[in-house]
């Protein structure tokens, strides 16, 4: 075998070995500069847990106070007039609808609003993207973060609101694990997407606006407080108008995920929920790190 074939054979061999040296120190530190972004958020939402799980129940906490609690005592029909009975079906309806909010409202508290002070006064995104690994890497440890802190508010919101209601009024959970541990992670996860998309869109002193524009009319219109199948009524001639137009929100479809997760009432097919969920999950992730980029490095 001639010298000149030796040698092409070993130096087709080094160069991928050196590749692979080169690549390794590299994801190693990509990796570990993730685990120290997720550990900075733990710690952090640690110091501030208790401001955490107030900002998390007291919301839940009044919903469920006002609507199951006040208005039977005080007489103030709710679930169409149909006493015990339908003051127990409105509940079973706002039980996983309030989970399903508190899940959005974490998403974007979490992400959006800290993003928008990040951005602002305080620059300290500037800090987090001079850590070893890529930009949307570090975009992608606050959706993690995002999306552990909305799966808590979960655990911490059903039973509160399972047991907030006045005598006689009950909701009627039916737990179903395989849908509870397959679709909140993804609830959790499209909507702290969702709050990347927004806290990378709106500049910080515009994000009054946010609520205003974007929050309120998802939360209004995401069925928290009825369910999508019941919406039928409300048309224009034959058009059910009303449940066409609360397609496009993405909360409509966590709820929708939450009364199929937590309770035997009607609600939308999961073979629509699962696909339409894990599509806006995509869609806000690609949106959100693209603007993340772009902002960082305007």
């Amino acid at each position: 075998m001639a010298a000149s074939d030796v040698t092409g054979d070993v130096t087709t061999r080094a160069v991928p070995a050196r590749i692979e040296l080169q690549l390794r120190p590299v994801l190693t530190a990509s990796y570990s500069a993730l685990g120290a972004l997720l550990l900075r958020d733990l710690v952090v939402l640690w110091k501030d847990k208790w401001v955490f799980v107030l900002r998390t129940v007291i919301q839940p906490f009044l919903l469920c106070f006002v609507f199951l609690y006040v208005f039977p005592k005080i007489g103030q029909g709710v679930g169409g007039g149909g006493g015990r009975r339908g003051e127990s079906s409105f509940a079973t309806v706002l039980v996983p609808g309030v989970v399903g909010i508190s899940i959005m409202f974490q998403g974007v508290q979490s992400i959006a609003l800290n993003m928008a002070q990040e951005f602002g006064f305080t620059r300290e995104i500037e800090d987090r993207v001079q850590a070893p690994c890529p930009i949307w890497l570090v975009a992608m440890a606050k959706v993690l973060s995002g999306a552990a802190q909305g799966a808590l508010s979960a655990v911490l919101v059903l039973p509160i609101a399972a047991v907030v209601h006045a005598a006689g009024v009950h909701a009627h959970l039916d737990l179903r694990w395989w849908i509870i541990l397959t679709l909140v992670p993804l609830a959790c996860i499209a909507m702290a997407g969702l709050g990347l998309v927004l806290g990378t869109s709106f500049e910080p002193r515009n994000i009054g606006l946010m609520f205003g524009f974007i929050i309120l009319p998802i939360t209004f219109l995401g069925g928290t407080y009825y369910g999508w199948t019941t919406l039928s009524p409300v048309r224009i001639g034959g058009f059910h108008w009303l449940q066409v137009l609360v397609l496009i929100n993405p909360l409509m479809y966590v709820n929708e995920g939450m009364r199929a997760a937590f309770t035997s009432s009607p609600h939308m097919h999961l073979y629509v929920i699962y696909p339409v969920m894990a599509a806006f999950a995509t869609t806000f992730l690609a949106i959100g790190l693209r603007n993340f980029r772009r902002r960082v490095l305007a």
